[in-house]
């Protein structure tokens, strides 16, 4: 379990007249929320013993282990509580998709019916996804596809270039510009990832170390 359970009271938390306490699971490496579900004592201490998510199902009235079943375990990275300490937050390395229905998140529905944008904080991560995908698949016509088949070296200049016109665009402070040219310079970077096998998480957990 992550440090910041290990101060753990749960004599502090407020649960409800059933016992219950709402917690949501949000990815760890994306941000999305995942999913909400409820715990009681007993499955919040199995949670903290276990590294992975238990929940009270309320009607089955049974504790159950997420992914015992589909093999889409959550493994909890932090545990945290609100400020009236009656609702937890856990950010969990999800495996697989977290909703019964095979998507990544439960909310995957948008409540005017129209297809779901993204957030501006689950951009990189979605970028990541599309660039690997377009690796995988390699559809022709693709741009990226034609920077996975040049290869590494035109890869590599690919993000030299865009560097340079970042530099020449923050040198004559244009800021559209700057905003423009880190556009392309993140965008060929993650490319550069994928043809490395490098998980944009790997670089965020890098950068996690340097903040300590």
């Amino acid at each position: 379990m992550p440090e910041d359970t290990a101060t753990l009271d749960i004599s502090e938390l407020v649960f409800d007249a059933n016992g219950l306490i709402p917690a949501i699971v949000q990815d760890w490496n994306s941000g999305e929320v995942l999913m909400m579900a409820y715990m009681n004592e007993e499955a919040l201490k199995r949670t903290l013993e276990s590294g992975r998510t238990w929940f009270w199902s309320r009607s089955r009235k049974t504790f159950w282990n997420k992914g015992e079943t589909s093999g889409h375990f959550q493994f909890v990275k932090s545990l945290r509580y609100d400020c009236d300490q009656d609702c937890l937050l856990v950010l969990a390395d999800q495996r697989g998709p977290a909703c019964h229905t095979n998507e990544h998140t439960c909310f995957y529905r948008s409540a005017d019916g129209q297809p779901l944008t993204p957030a501006v904080f689950e951009t990189l991560s979605r970028l990541n996804k599309l660039i690997r995908e377009r690796k995988r698949l390699m559809p022709p016509g693709s741009y990226t596809t034609k920077l996975f088949e040049k290869g590494t070296d035109t890869i590599l200049k690919k993000v030299g270039e865009e560097s340079s016109e970042l530099i020449v665009a923050a040198k004559g402070g244009d800021r559209d510009e700057v905003i423009y040219e880190a556009a392309d310079v993140l965008y060929h970077m993650s490319v550069l990832l994928a043809k490395s096998d490098v998980q944009l998480n790997e670089v965020f957990e890098e950068l996690l170390k340097r903040w300590k």
